[in-house]
């Protein structure tokens, strides 16, 4: 990850030894298979068919491997007639259907994704992640660049943050990205990022500190402090944040990560309407925010922030993130599978002829 021109496509173009490297080295091993720049490596006046074989050579299978391939490629690829068309005539998505099927139709013991499935449709998408997430199973190393951070947790349990051209952070993906996000989130040479280690394991803050968050609790229905809850059940937030400089409109929000960093719910006080007043500073203010846990079973982190107005892309005065997991458990209400608990009634009728 990193922001454009920090150095991610230069680097999986080395790798895959379509750039040459000024100096250093560069060692792989096993069948290296990549998805770059579309079009890369494809003639527009050959068909879809001609092409596929290519990509497969040039992987390097033999001829008579590269046609057995083929009519898996069309297959996955669902091109149709399209398949044995010019490639000039193909939409930018159905390049990406080509490039994908032709690359993938032999599991590689290297894949490499340079943002190319982005432009494809959602259902090709899913296709596409779905059969990644199967190589990763029978032991390929897969190397993803995106600007998705939701993909890049899915897929990817290391992550690299890239910026002109050196390594800035190397770990777990989530801890990654909430170091990233918080670096492209500030709003002034004065914001701080900290990396600290606690209980929940290691939480990223951000921030101007201008504002302080001081505490942040769970509490069950019967106010108790609490990290484990059943499906359904009601829950309180409880923020305390510490002002140092005044702000007029000031801001608390939440959100809620699964436990491999996709956004699951996030709300504040100013998408809800509540009226916050002016602080000082020395002032404290305490957010408590009220909901009911339609989760599925599994851990979940909670982040908190604070800030004016409607965004922290305003002032980002303190961003906490995973500054406490949360357990949720099976209730008492019918089994389901999934992230959300969704009010459901079925009704059964049986027809007789």
């Amino acid at each position: 990850i990193g922001r454009n021109g920090a150095g991610k496509s230069t680097l999986l173009k080395l790798l895959t030894r379509t750039s040459v490297p000024t100096c250093g080295s560069m060692e792989t091993r096993g069948r290296l298979s990549a998805l770059l720049e579309l079009g890369m490596g494809s003639h527009m006046d050959f068909s879809g068919r001609v092409n596929a074989k290519m990509t497969c050579q040039m992987m390097g299978l033999t001829t008579e491997e590269s046609h057995e391939l083929l009519p898996r490629i069309a297959e996955f690829s669902e091109l149709g007639d399209y398949f044995d068309q010019p490639m000039r005539v193909y939409s930018t998505g159905m390049q990406v259907r080509l490039a994908f099927s032709a690359a993938t139709a032999v599991r590689p013991e290297i894949l490499i994704v340079d943002e190319a499935l982005s432009v494809g449709d959602a259902y090709f998408q899913h296709k596409c992640i779905e059969r990644i997430r199967s190589f990763r199973e029978q032991g390929t190393t897969l190397l993803f660049v995106s600007h998705d951070p939701g993909a890049v947790k899915s897929l990817c349990e290391r992550a690299l943050l890239i910026e002109d051209g050196v390594i800035l952070q190397d770990g777990p993906s989530d801890s990654v990205l909430d170091y990233y996000n918080a670096r492209i989130a500030r709003a002034s040479s004065e914001e701080e990022i900290r990396q600290l280690e606690g209980e929940d394991g290691i939480s990223t803050r951000s921030g101007t500190g201008n504002v302080r968050i001081e505490s942040v609790e769970m509490e069950n229905r019967a106010g108790e402090t609490a990290r484990a809850f059943s499906v359904g059940d009601a829950a309180v937030i409880r923020c305390r944040v510490r002002f140092r400089k005044p702000m007029d409109n000031p801001t608390v929000g939440i959100l809620v990560r699964d436990r491999m960093g996709g956004d699951v719910f996030g709300i504040n006080s100013f998408h809800l309407g509540a009226a916050t007043p002016a602080c000082a500073p020395g002032d404290t203010l305490e957010a408590a925010f009220s909901l009911v846990l339609n989760l599925g079973p599994g851990n979940y982190s909670l982040s908190v922030a604070v800030h004016p107005g409607d965004s922290h892309l305003i002032e980002n005065c303190d961003w906490w993130d995973r500054c406490l997991v949360f357990q949720v458990v099976p209730g008492s209400g019918p089994s389901f599978v999934g992230l959300a608990s969704l009010p459901a009634e079925v009704e059964v009728k049986k027809e007789t002829s």
